[in-house]
């Protein structure tokens, strides 16, 4: 590990120029101690490191000089697509790859543009979690990806929603997806592919044996093939609801996408009211009622009349806990 520190001291100095011993110290996570010993051995190996005394002092690289050390290793490879992804870098277990990456890519580049290339990293910050949602815990996310990169089988206990609520799989897996802040492990087993939620896998074991993915697997086409299948089956059930502008405005901000959607049907006309009658998608009369409560008046359901009863069950009784201030009637 100190011959990776030791390429990484030295790209940093080449990148960025004169560092201190506390800026060195405090990119590669050592102490100061350790940082003077690795400027030593750098000097040892024939690299032109200068040291400038005084406030403004640091360390530096001889004008002119820059290292032909610039050769991606295996795992820094793989974390190319990731660049603007540390997040989820770091929770493959890549993080460390992912930086000595970047810093080789920006010592190979020109100087005009690795400029061009720290503007872009100063300028622009990918996030992709969701909003209002707490972290997945995924302990077993690294070795599913190790064991991804290497083809081999796992063994896992996963929970899910149906019962038996905890079941076992012996399973090929084929690939990782981010989605929205979840990690989602596609695998293969008993000649069907399928999708596990990271989050839910209570064990997991790597077996010696590999496998082989079925012919013509294409992780990119499997997940948008799926996301659109889980989508339409999710949603099977319709209502038809009416909405006032003030409801098709806020529906984009706070119904699900699929909901969100036919509510703001560009093709719907309104009323002379200026309310729009819609149909929506719905997962079930219970998730119904809970997305469209967060409309208030702004929506009035008109079928299903199971549905409309039940939300009107539900804001009655809202009525009954919160009666009108005295001076409405």
């Amino acid at each position: 590990m100190r011959a990776d520190r030791l390429l990484t001291l030295l790209l940093l100095l080449q990148n960025r120029g004169r560092l201190t011993a506390r800026q060195l110290a405090a990119e590669l996570g050592v102490s100061l101690r350790t940082v003077y010993r690795d400027i030593d051995a750098l000097s040892a190996a024939g690299v032109p490191v200068y040291a400038d005394r005084g406030p403004d002092g640091g360390y530096r690289l001889l004008d002119g000089w820059r290292t032909r050390l610039t050769g991606l290793t295996t795992g820094e490879a793989h974390t190319l697509f990731l660049t603007g992804m540390p997040g989820p870098a770091t929770e493959l277990g890549l993080g460390a790859d992912l930086a000595t990456a970047q810093l080789k890519l920006l010592a190979a580049l020109p100087p005009d543009l690795r400029t061009r290339a720290e503007r872009i990293r100063e300028r622009f910050h990918l996030d992709t979690r969701g909003w209002f949602h707490h972290p997945d815990h995924t302990p077993h996310l690294a070795t599913a990806a190790q064991a991804v990169w290497d083809r081999r089988r796992i063994h896992i206990r996963y929970q899910r929603w149906r019962h038996p609520h905890e079941v076992t799989r012996t399973l090929g897996p084929l690939g990782l997806v981010l989605k929205a802040g979840r990690w989602y492990l596609i695998a293969h087993a008993d000649d069907r592919t399928r999708t596990y939620r990271v989050a839910r896998i209570l064990d997991l074991t790597v077996l010696p044996d590999h496998f082989t993915p079925p012919d013509g697997f294409d992780l990119a086409v499997y997940w948008q093939d799926w996301a659109e299948r889980f989508e339409t089956d999710s949603y099977r059930d319709t209502a038809t609801v009416r909405l006032s502008p003030r409801g098709r405005e806020r529906a984009q901000h706070l119904l699900p996408p699929v909901m969100a959607r036919a509510a703001c049907d560009e093709t719907a006309t309104p009323d002379p009211d200026g309310w729009t009658t819609v149909t929506i998608p719905t997962e079930s009369i219970r998730h119904a009622i809970t997305e469209f409560l967060k409309l208030g008046a702004d929506v009035e359901v008109l079928e299903p009349p199971e549905l409309r009863r039940t939300l009107a069950a539900t804001a009655h009784a809202l009525a009954r806990l919160y009666p009108p201030p005295p001076d409405q009637p």
